[in-house]
C-alpha cells in the first residue's frame, strides 16, 4: 500500500502530539474515585465538641419525629412523586409501610409512590442513627464570627484538643476540617495565628496525628496568592510540628465575582486551585456572598437565581476531570419554629407550617443542586439533616427504575447502541448510568444489590469506565 507521509515526516509531529497529550492528561486525570460527602455542616468553633456529631444527629431525630412522624408525611411535606396518593392517617400509613416492608419488589410495581415514600423515609431513619453527619467543619469565620482575641485563641486551642479527643474515641465524622478567616488586610493575621494554634496543639496531643480527610477551608478567596500564601504555611507547619509531608489539604471558597473571572477576564478557578501546589481538595460556591458582589439586592439572593447558576457552570467546567470536587452552597432559612415552651395549639401550627416551609425550601435547593451535577453542599442546622438526606435518596431512587433499564439494555447488548422506551443511549451515556450508580451507592441512596439487579457486578462498577466494560464483555 502506498502512503504520502515518511516517518522522517511523521515523528516530529507525532513526538509534539504525544507531548502534548501527556500534558493534558497530568492537568485533566479524571474525577477522583474516592468518596465525596453529600454535604459538609458548619458550626461555629466555639461550640464543637468530639461527640457533637451524635448530639446533632440526636438533634435530627427528634425534629423528623416531631414534625414528619410517617414517611407519607414526610413525602407530603416535599412533595415527593405520587404523593397525593398516600394515606393521609398514622393508622393508614403504619399499614402500607408495613406492606411495603415485608414485599419491596412488588411494591416497588404495584404502588410506586409508597416504595418512594417509604425507602426514602427508612433509610433517612438508619442514616441519621448510623453516620448523622458525614462532613463537618470547625468554623472561625461567618459562623463563629468577630470576637476578642483572647477568645478565639482558647477557642482554637480546645477545639484542636476535642478533635485530638474525636480520634481517640473514634467519634469523629468521616471527613472533618476547620474554616479559618480570610486572608484580607483586615482578617488575615488573626487567621494565620487561629490556624498556627489549632495545627500546633493538635500535633502537641497527638503527636503528629490528624484524622481522616482532614481539610483547611479558605473562604472568600479572591486571587492566588492568598492560597499560595496558605500552601506556604502549611509547608512551614508541617515539619515543624510533625506532620507527614503534604497531609494537610485545603479547600478554596469561591464567594465573590473575582473568583469566578479575573482581572485579565480569565477563569479565574483552575489558578486558585493551582496556587495550593497538589494541597487543593475541592472547590465550594458560596451563594449568598456570591450574589452579594454581584450587586443583587437581599431579597432576591437566592439558591437558584441565574447569577448562582452561572457560577455554579463555570465553577463546575474549571474542576471537570482535574479530579478536584465541587460542592454548593446552603439554605439560610432555617427550620426553627417561633414559638418555644409549653404552647398553644394555634402556636404548635405555627411552628410547623415554618419547619415544613423551610423543609420544602431546604429540598428544593438540594434538588436543584442535584440536577446541576453538584453532590454536595452545606448544612447548618441539625434540622437540614433529615431533608439532605430526604433530597439525596429520593434523587436517585425517583431515577433508579429508569436507569436500572437502561443500564441492564446496554449490559445485555454489551457494545451495541440500544433504545430503550424513546431514549437512545451511546457509550457516554452509558458512563453517565454508571456514574449515577457510583454516586447513588456511595452517598447510600441505592443498595449494591439494587445496582447489581441490572446484570452489572461490584468489580465492573468500580472499575468505573463504561467502556471498558462493555469492551470486556463484548470479547467475553
Amino acid at each position: 500500500m502506498k502512503l504520502t507521509l515518511t516517518d522522517s515526516e511523521t515523528q516530529p509531529i507525532l513526538a509534539r502530539l504525544a507531548e502534548s497529550n501527556q500534558k493534558h492528561s497530568s492537568l485533566y486525570p479524571g474525577d477522583s474515585s474516592e468518596r465525596q460527602p453529600v454535604h459538609t455542616v458548619y458550626g461555629g468553633a466555639n461550640l464543637f465538641k468530639a461527640g457533637s456529631a451524635q448530639k446533632l444527629g440526636g438533634l435530627a431525630q427528634r425534629a423528623l419525629t416531631t414534625y414528619a412522624p410517617d414517611f407519607c408525611a414526610l413525602a407530603r411535606i416535599l412533595k415527593m412523586n405520587g404523593y397525593e396518593s398516600l394515606p393521609q392517617t398514622a393508622a393508614e400509613a403504619n399499614r402500607l409501610g408495613e406492606a411495603v416492608a415485608a414485599d419491596p419488589d412488588h411494591m416497588k410495581e404495584a404502588n410506586p409512590a409508597a416504595w418512594l415514600a417509604y425507602t426514602v423515609y427508612d433509610r433517612v431513619v438508619k442514616k441519621l442513627h448510623e453516620e448523622p453527619i458525614e462532613d463537618n467543619r470547625i468554623d472561625f469565620e461567618d459562623g463563629y464570627g468577630n470576637r476578642p482575641d483572647e477568645e478565639e485563641d482558647r477557642d482554637a486551642v480546645r477545639a484542636a484538643e476535642e478533635v485530638a479527643k474525636g480520634i481517640e474515641e473514634g467519634g469523629l465524622p468521616p471527613f472533618i476540617g476547620i474554616r479559618i478567616k480570610t486572608f484580607t488586610e483586615e482578617c488575615r493575621q488573626r487567621s494565620v495565628r487561629t490556624l498556627d494554634l489549632f495545627l500546633t496543639r493538635l500535633a502537641e496531643v497527638t503527636g503528629g496525628k490528624l484524622p481522616p480527610n482532614f481539610v483547611i477551608t479558605l473562604p472568600k478567596v479572591t486571587h492566588p496568592e492568598q492560597v499560595a500564601a496558605l500552601a506556604d504555611l502549611l509547608d512551614i507547619i508541617e515539619p515543624k510540628c510533625g506532620y507527614e509531608a503534604g497531609s494537610l489539604k485545603l479547600e478554596i471558597m469561591i464567594e465573590t465575582t473575582q473568583a469566578i473571572i479575573d482581572a485579565d477576564g480569565s477563569n479565574q478557578v483552575r489558578l486558585l486551585a493551582a496556587a495550593g501546589r497538589g494541597r487543593c481538595r475541592s472547590a465550594i460556591f458560596g451563594t449568598y456572598d456570591y450574589t452579594a458582589t454581584c450587586n443583587i439586592t437581599a431579597a432576591h439572593q437566592t439558591h437558584t437565581h441565574p447569577a448562582s447558576d452561572f457560577a455554579r457552570h463555570v465553577l463546575q467546567v474549571a474542576c471537570a476531570g482535574t479530579g478536584l470536587t465541587i460542592c454548593d452552597g446552603a439554605t439560610t432559612v432555617m427550620p426553627i419554629g417561633p414559638h418555644k415552651g409549653d404552647l398553644t395549639p394555634q402556636q404548635v401550627q405555627e411552628n410547623v407550617a415554618v419547619v415544613h416551609s423551610a423543609w420544602k425550601l431546604h429540598f428544593d435547593n438540594i434538588q436543584h443542586s442535584l440536577r446541576h451535577a453538584y453532590y454536595q453542599g452545606w448544612d447548618l442546622n441539625p434540622g437540614q439533616l433529615p431533608i439532605r438526606y430526604a433530597a439525596v435518596y429520593a434523587f436517585f431512587l425517583e431515577g433508579l427504575p429508569d436507569a436500572s433499564a437502561r443500564l441492564k439494555a446496554f449490559i445485555n447488548k454489551a457494545a451495541q447502541a440500544t433504545l430503550v422506551g424513546n431514549t437512545f443511549d451511546d457509550a457516554a451515556t452509558g458512563q453517565g448510568l454508571l456514574n449515577f450508580f457510583l454516586r447513588g451507592i456511595a452517598c447510600g441512596a441505592i443498595t449494591e444489590q439494587e445496582a447489581m439487579d441490572t446484570g452489572i457486578t461490584m468489580d465492573e462498577l468500580r472499575s468505573r469506565s463504561f467502556v471498558q466494560i462493555v469492551a470486556n464483555r463484548a470479547h467475553g
